[in-house]
């Protein structure tokens, strides 16, 4: 008798750690946001799958309780909350509720992550690279080498860090052009071109912008972020015309370049006119300039859209946060021109007051894309030489909880978008 009351305390004991959830709220209450998103993608390695609760006090995550993931989360500096299995069946009949705009996404696998960022010193930081290192979420550097021998379909997410993609050298030639790293960064470019057989930069450049492409359509998940974005749709558009000048490429540009662009190439936008002028530190009309924007550091803010959870799933993960009015910051491609984008894409961040997107995502084949505008969450105006952002200092940061929202947008379960 005693030895069953033993095995019956002991299933008892059992089934309490089964039944018991930790909650790692994503609301004003979460003492280091961008941390929570780093255990989540440890927990996730650790083949333990985790519900993403969406809008649930700011997009909560929920995972079953293990001593080794309470510790990781104390080591951390993560709030989290234990809770039994009749509170968490009430949080998840209050998600299923019809009048609630909530709902759960299923996380099943960590992505596997890819930089794309040139093996060169930069005299710059990059933000995603930032977020990374600090929520400590594993990743890989590849560059046109890695990508021209097809190593992107080893990755589920690829980012492609502060890049022109047109062969201009990032359109620094005016005030930078006898700068060591400039001079670096130019010779290693036209090692690469030369490498792989072709004789301007700018025409490997579009190869590995087709072959990204390539990756997108077969399902991959590409983010993107300040002049990475516009160049990248403005090269698409280029293929075979000629739109830059001498010094550059070694020739002038077609006279007649903006004519010959073709917008049904981009992911984005469209119509948009291209700069050809070598010393303007600017690419095209996509890019919002200060003078049109007429904001300062002190009323420079955007708008999270609020979509609906049970029918808009990947908008509203990819938007998930504690607040939905974000800071602005500038970068080299700060703001998308809302006139210039195509009418499939959705915007998921804007002034409209201004005329602009700050965060927009689309659609390419089986997979996705996500373009943010601006270089660094928090240093509105970061200037080439800067130390990075230190984000133990912002722990908490919206705009960089967009970032790792995508970071983490591979590993759910996917359900179909119903609208």
């Amino acid at each position: 008798m005693r030895g069953v009351l033993l095995y019956l305390f002991l299933l008892f004991i059992g089934f309490q750690a089964w039944s018991t959830t930790l909650l790692i709220p994503m609301d004003e209450s979460q003492k280091n946001h961008l941390k929570a998103y780093g255990i989540t993608f440890w927990v996730l390695e650790k083949k333990i799958p985790t519900d993403w609760l969406l809008n649930y006090r700011g997009g909560s995550f929920a995972i079953e309780f293990y001593p080794s993931i309470e510790n990781e989360l104390i080591i951390r500096g993560v709030t989290y909350e234990k809770i039994n299995a009749s509170q968490y069946k009430s949080i998840l009949t209050e998600i299923s509720s019809p009048a609630s705009n909530m709902d759960i996404m299923k996380l099943e696998k960590a992505p596997k992550v890819a930089v794309y960022s040139p093996k060169s010193k930069q005299p710059w930081d990059d933000a995603v690279t930032l977020a990374l290192t600090y929520a400590e979420i594993p990743y890989d550097v590849v560059f046109d080498t890695e990508v021209m021998e097809g190593k992107l379909t080893e990755y589920d997410w690829l980012h492609l860090h502060h890049e022109d993609f047109t062969g201009q050298y990032g359109k620094f030639y005016r005030n930078a052009r006898n700068q060591p790293w400039y001079i670096e960064q130019k010779m290693e470019y036209e090692e690469l071109a030369a490498k792989f057989g072709f004789k301007k930069v700018s025409q490997l450049k579009l190869e590995v912008v087709k072959r990204i492409r390539n990756y997108v359509s077969t399902g991959g998940f590409m983010f993107a972020m300040c002049s990475a974005t516009d160049t990248y749709d403005i090269a698409l558009s280029a293929d075979g015309v000629d739109m830059i000048d001498y010094m550059f490429d070694g020739d002038p540009p077609e006279p007649d370049a903006q004519s010959k662009l073709d917008f049904k190439s981009t992911f984005a936008f469209e119509d948009f006119k291209i700069s050809k002028n070598p010393y303007e530190y600017e690419y095209s009309n996509i890019d919002m300039q200060p003078e049109s924007r007429g904001v300062t550091e002190k009323n420079d803010y955007f708008n999270l859209f609020k979509f609906s959870a049970k029918w808009d799933p990947i908008p509203t993960m990819l938007t998930q946060n504690h607040t939905r009015v974000v800071k602005g910051f500038i970068g080299q491609t700060t703001a998308f021109r809302l006139s210039l984008i195509k009418p499939d894409v959705v915007i998921m961040g804007s002034n409209e007051a201004i005329g602009e997107a700050r965060y927009i995502h689309g659609v390419y084949g089986k997979g996705f894309w996500t373009f943010y505008g601006g270089h660094d969450p928090e240093d509105y105006q970061h200037f080439v030489g800067e130390e990075p952002t230190d984000l133990n200092l912002h722990p908490n940061s919206p705009g960089y909880r967009l970032i790792l929202n995508n970071i983490l947008f591979p590993a759910a379960k996917k359900k179909k978008q119903k609208t």
